[in-house]
């Protein structure tokens, strides 16, 4: 492709049906094995970030419009290792995008990049991996507009470990928006990491809903490593048992479950893990995982009768929250309700019941 070819490219969010956190506890397995591999089913979303992208001779010039439709930029970083890594230490706006370009320059001959992110129709902060599609972005952007010939495997790689280059902790899992809009089995061994693209027997409705308050990912992040490599108190062996044997048992059933394409088993299956999750996480981290809101909109009574389950997204908390609906209708129905009755913005999400190979 030739360097100054324009490129439009879009990467969804993600959502992790159920496996939050097993990713990075997982991970421990490199210092202490006997602890369970991590388990997690994802989906892309239908929503997103897009941009034009194109070569630029010694530059990083970014441009963002972000959902509220404030612009951003132009900022323009020197295509060079030390500036890239301190934009990317700093942790602002811009630092995703930075530190993969600095991975991408240490691995691969290339030159500058205009990135022009002009839609985001993908909430921010509210456990959809918006930092982490922006970091996919940039990987294919720089894969596609220099020719580099890496699969997707190999952009989710330079995503993630652009993504630890800024002060970020997160796991493998969040770089599945690579994937795009199918649904992915993700097996998390150390740092190995396999996957499988899933078949889903008919078409499953979800909403997920923005619950429009706040939570601190970070400190979640925090209070929960303190179980790992070693649990040394009940709280942590319990946050151990969760992310280990339980969540193992939950997502092989919702393999099951997606295979056959029953809505209802999968979202009994997520009322079960946040029971899971509120009986074991909420006590390593009150303050954040109490989540008064979500816990509001789960057990929000004109709902009911329209869904088969639900639990929260990504890192829990008060950010957002998803439910497996009982139909299209139902879908239509529960977003107006939520939007109508508790203020909350929606999304809705279909998993299409098609064979992925």
């Amino acid at each position: 492709m030739g360097r100054r070819t324009r490129v439009h490219l879009f990467v969804p969010g993600r959502i992790c049906l159920l496996g939050e956190h097993s990713d990075w506890a997982g991970g421990y397995r490199t210092v202490c094995p006997d602890l369970e591999k991590g388990h997690a089913i994802i989906a892309g979303t239908n929503q997103g970030i897009h941009a034009e992208v194109e070569a630029h001779p010694s530059s990083l010039v970014l441009l963002a419009t972000t959902p509220d439709g404030l612009r951003h930029g132009p900022h323009e970083i020197p295509m060079r290792a030390d500036a890239l890594l301190q934009e990317a230490l700093a942790g602002g706006f811009w630092s995703y995008v930075a530190g993969v370009a600095y991975q991408v320059l240490l691995q691969h001959k290339v030159g500058g990049l205009v990135l022009h992110n002009h839609r985001t129709d993908l909430p921010l902060r509210k456990g959809l991996s918006s930092s982490a599609a922006i970091s996919v972005l940039a990987a294919r952007a720089f894969n596609r507009v220099y020719g580099l010939d890496l699969d997707t495997r190999q952009e989710m790689e330079l995503a993630y470990q652009g993504e630890i280059t800024t002060p970020s902790r997160c796991g493998r899992m969040d770089q599945g928006c690579a994937f795009g809009n199918h649904v992915v089995l993700m097996t998390f061994d150390g740092d190995r990491l396999e996957t499988e693209e899933l078949t889903v027997g008919a078409d499953l409705h979800l909403v997920l809903v923005d619950l429009q308050a706040r939570k601190d990912t970070v400190k979640i992040l925090a209070q929960l490593h303190r179980a790992y490599p070693r649990a040394e108190t009940e709280i942590e062996r319990g946050v151990q048992e969760l992310l280990g044997p339980v969540n193992r048992r939950l997502v092989h059933e919702a393999v099951e479950a997606l295979r056959r394409g029953s809505g209802e088993r999968l979202g009994a299956l997520m009322s079960e893990a946040q029971a899971a999750f509120d009986r074991h996480a909420v006590p390593a981290c009150p303050v954040e995982l109490t989540a008064p809101v979500l816990h509001r909109v789960l057990e929000y009574g004109p709902l009911r009768s329209l869904t088969w389950g639900g639990k929260g997204v990504g890192s829990q908390g008060d950010g957002a929250v998803q439910f497996v609906v009982r139909g299209p209708e139902a879908q239509r129905t529960a977003i107006a309700i939520i939007e109508r009755d508790l203020g909350m913005p929606c999304m809705e999400l279909t998993l299409r019941g098609l064979a992925i190979t």
